[in-house]
């Protein structure tokens, strides 16, 4: 799949791994449009955004806001044949614990966040990609969504994030089976512990300690290289309804 002169969709855009995959597709020719909330977007408003991509405030929850977004990105001159779900949250509770069970209404927002939101965002752009003239090999986008390795080894605490993330997994290739005959690919990523944001907000001790129970090499990952991940999804017309961890071969304790 070439990414010059085309379009892309990438949710979380304004920070983490989102914004450096944002980067990354615009330095290889893509119009990037990064969707993300409004205090997201706010935060970063005071910074050169990367050359080639765009803001647009969009809450991938809203099924009207993301078809909203999605047809602005259509309206425009180059095709949109990539987009990259990065968007999620992750708060931590305990099914059951001394301050009693865990909340449903947060159980159901990481949920409506990282698994719903991801297919609303993955669907209604399927839409407009489909309605695309494809290339000499019959392709006319891939879509990325990203998982975690919680969703294989989900930790205490985790219920609510690793189910979100385990829809995400359950999703890729049914996903990719429904759009093989649009010419659509859909690849998963499964992050292990990556320097995001968040993560820069502990201490460099605890960073250590995550760091070390990475079996080689032994560090976080970079958002760069997961960025470089999409790229080869990208570029390899023949990776289609899989699942891709990088982690460093590492799989979670229980906490």
């Amino acid at each position: 799949m070439e990414l010059a002169r085309t379009a892309a969709i990438v949710t979380g855009g304004a920070s983490g791994l989102g914004a450096e995959t944002a980067a990354a597709l615009a330095r290889q020719g893509a119009r990037v449009y990064a969707f993300d909330l409004k205090d997201s977007i706010d935060a970063v408003r005071g910074t050169t955004a990367p050359a080639g991509v765009e803001y647009v405030e969009v809450d991938v929850t809203d099924a009207e806001s993301v078809r909203a977004g999605i047809a602005g990105v259509a309206a425009g001159p180059e095709p949109l044949r990539v987009v990259v779900n990065c968007a999620g949250i992750a708060p931590s509770e305990r099914v059951l614990s001394r301050r009693g069970v865990h909340n449903l209404d947060t159980y159901a927002k990481v949920v409506g966040v990282n698994l719903i939101g991801t297919f609303n965002v993955m669907a209604l752009a399927a839409e407009q990609i489909a309605a695309t003239t494809p290339d000499a090999q019959g392709q006319r986008g891939v879509v990325v969504n990203t998982a975690s390795v919680a969703a294989y080894d989900g930790q205490i605490g985790q219920a609510a994030y690793a189910s979100s993330k385990g829809g995400v997994v359950g999703l890729t290739l049914p996903a990719a089976r429904d759009l093989a005959q649009h010419g659509i690919r859909v690849m998963t990523i499964a992050p292990g512990i990556m320097l995001t944001p968040m993560m820069e907000t502990v201490s460099e001790e605890f960073r250590a300690g995550l760091a070390a129970g990475v079996p080689f090499p032994s560090r976080l990952g970079d958002p760069g290289e997961y960025a470089k991940l999409v790229l080869s999804i990208v570029d390899n017309d023949y990776l289609n309804g899989e699942v891709i961890r990088i982690d460093g071969a590492l799989r979670m304790a229980p906490r």
